[in-house]
């Protein structure tokens, strides 16, 4: 226990002191383009202004790897969070599927951001990822004065022979298609248009927002435009953004092990009923749901996932209870503890080197419904898997990602989103379920299992998107 708390110490204090270091000598200052929440990196630079932006279900936090380069380089970014996004308080609307729907609000949010950057007669260049690289093609199109693009994991159906000129498009190595729709996008230019294309290797649709790479050729590219030479060095905040998360993560061990040991009766279930446990809710969960109108919240399939979560975790607390198997004391220091170590420390840390991880008020009346199904959920898997090894702990999460993809398969059209959110919940496990492993051990299931539920709630209210059909 000792090495490991010292391993996880020194890899902690590493990763603090690159991801500090990465912000070191930048004025970081907030401002609001309309409701627009807008962080600026480089406040007090002087020189070209970049407006910067995230994709989908992300949040202007997670552009910092690229923005914090430019602001040590002497430019000023602007990076913001597209409605329904992050701390943006008013949601998507409009159609996803139509360019004059939600794509047009998205541009003109956009055109604002950029007119409030505008603090000379320079030109603005723009850096987006994913869903911003259609959005910022088709506002530079739309805007004058603007400078060089700069698109990560790049699709727009925008981008022509003539328009946008000087554009570098980055994509991750494990991301075929968008290469070759990169490599297309190059090889098409019309004479005198300035493009190319780079691979960032060892990296896929999200590891590419750290990748050093990606971030050095982004400030040669905007430093050939402008006639710069600012070299400043690009750490490697990716693997230092783990390294906090996982120090965060085995540091509870050591702090858990401060408290007295509760005698919390451990009954393993059978093979042949855990089987059970984990097949009925996984099977029945999705047949249930399917008939149920969940158009309720405004958020994108929110409400769904709040009820299949909430039947499942029904269902599997009543077939563990069938089984003769009972759950022990509930202890409120163990979900207490365990709720202070994931939304508290962890939460602080993702939000201020990741991704958001604080909701705006308009979240919080979803984090609360959500928390009615994912309550019962961590509830359940709490008890089913209390005392097992770690085979019946991936068989019980494979269990319920297996429902959530039959639920999708049945109404792909409605839940496909869903799809989007299964990396948090797999992300989830790995970490804050080792966590409830941990306090489960201490503590008894019970505790724990409600401090995950509301861990959970929170996680995934802050993560999707806000939307109003109107």
């Amino acid at each position: 226990m000792r090495w490991r708390t010292l391993a996880a110490l020194l890899l902690g204090a590493w990763a603090l002191w690159t991801l500090e270091a990465a912000r070191g000598g930048v004025e970081i200052d907030e401002m609001r383009v309309g409701p627009t929440p807008v962080t600026i990196w480089g406040a007090e630079n002087t020189g070209p202004a970049v407006v910067m932006t995230h994709g989908f279900a992300g949040s202007r936090q997670m552009m910092q790897g690229y923005g914090l380069v430019l602001a040590q380089a002497g430019y000023r970014v602007y990076a913001f969070d597209f409605l329904g996004h992050g701390r943006h308080p008013q949601p998507m609307s409009g159609d996803v599927t139509a360019v004059d729907g939600t794509t047009r609000l998205l541009v003109n949010q956009t055109l604002e951001v950029i007119d409030a950057a505008r603090a000379n007669e320079g030109d603005i260049a723009l850096v987006g990822h994913s869903m911003a690289t259609d959005v910022l093609v088709r506002a530079a199109r739309k805007a004058e004065g603007i400078g060089p693009l700069v698109l990560l994991a790049t699709f727009s159906g925008a981008i022509t022979a003539e328009a946008p000129d000087d554009v570098l498009m980055i994509t991750g190595a494990w991301e075929p298609r968008l290469q070759g729709f990169a490599a297309d996008a190059v090889a098409e230019a019309a004479t005198g248009v300035r493009r190319e294309a780079i691979v960032a290797p060892a990296v896929e649709h999200v590891a590419i927002l750290h990748s050093r790479e990606g971030r050095q050729a982004t400030l040669d590219w905007l430093n050939t435009y402008y006639g710069r030479d600012a070299k400043v060095p690009v750490l490697q905040t990716g693997w230092a953004l783990i390294g906090v998360l996982a120090a965060i993560t085995m540091l509870f061990a050591p702090v858990a092990h401060l408290f007295p040991v509760r005698d919390v009766p451990t009954s393993v279930l059978s093979w042949r009923r855990f089987a059970g446990v984990v097949c009925v809710p996984m099977l029945v969960t999705p047949v249930l749901a399917a008939p149920v109108d969940t158009q309720v919240l405004p958020v994108l399939v929110a409400d769904y996932l709040a009820l299949h979560l909430l039947i499942y975790g029904v269902i599997q607390l009543a077939v563990l209870w069938f089984t003769g198997a009972r759950p022990g004391a509930f202890s409120v220091l163990g979900g207490v503890l365990v709720l202070i170590w994931t939304v508290g420390l962890f939460g602080f840390a993702l939000d201020r080197y990741g991704a958001n991880f604080w909701p705006v008020p308009e979240r919080r009346g979803i984090i609360a419904a959500l928390a009615l199904g994912a309550v019962p959920f961590m509830l359940a898997d709490a008890w089913s898997v209390h005392g097992a090894g770690p085979a019946r702990r991936v068989v019980a999460r494979i269990g319920f990602l297996v429902s959530l993809a039959i639920a999708v398969a049945m109404d792909f059209e409605g839940l496909f989103f869903l799809l989007l959110i299964a990396p948090v919940i797999v992300l989830f496990f790995l970490s804050f379920g080792w966590i409830g492993r941990v306090a489960a051990r201490r503590f008894g299931a019970m505790g724990p299992g409600v401090g995950l539920g509301l861990a959970l709630a929170w996680a995934l209210g802050v993560s999707f998107p806000l939307f109003s059909a109107g």
